[in-house]
């Protein structure tokens, strides 16, 4: 069994380390969050949602889950709703890593920048998992934590 398990994680292994492309589709996932990181900063939360996968399936999980792109899309304009609530988003200590061909996730860190009134300054980590669709790659799933 032990020896089962070994060589199991030894192909996923190899799998990952050998998927084509994994500079170009590193470029085109990092391409997409700095098209977020823009647009958020230039106050278009629909802009910013373009990262994301248009899709019942799609999940975010931070203090709770939301399931499905109006799900996603709800839950981003009620807790950002104004430019004072969006702030200045930065993204860093960004980690790529390809899943297999056309899927991948990063992990990194986001920093808002607001006022008080906008709700203060809010930082955290999150994870996403993308896709590569006929659109380019988009987010179907996000894990953000706040510190």
């Amino acid at each position: 069994m032990r020896v089962l398990a070994l060589s199991l994680a030894l192909l996923v292994l190899l799998f990952t380390a050998c998927t084509p492309g994994g500079a170009d589709e590193r470029a085109a996932v990092m391409a997409v969050l700095e098209a977020q990181q823009a647009a958020w900063n230039a106050g278009d939360l629909a802009g910013f949602l373009e990262g994301y996968e248009r899709t019942a399936e799609i999940t975010f999980v931070g203090r709770e889950v939301s399931r499905g792109y109006d799900g996603l899309e709800a839950r981003y304009r009620r807790a950002y709703g104004t430019r004072e609530q969006m702030g200045t988003l930065t993204f860093s200590e960004l980690e790529f890593r390809p899943l297999g061909p056309g899927v991948a996730f990063v992990i990194g860190r986001f920093a808002l920048a607001r006022t008080e009134a906008g709700g203060g300054p809010a930082t955290g980590r999150f994870t996403l998992v993308l896709r590569k669709t006929a659109d380019g790659w988009k987010a179907i799933h996000d894990h953000t934590s706040a510190d």
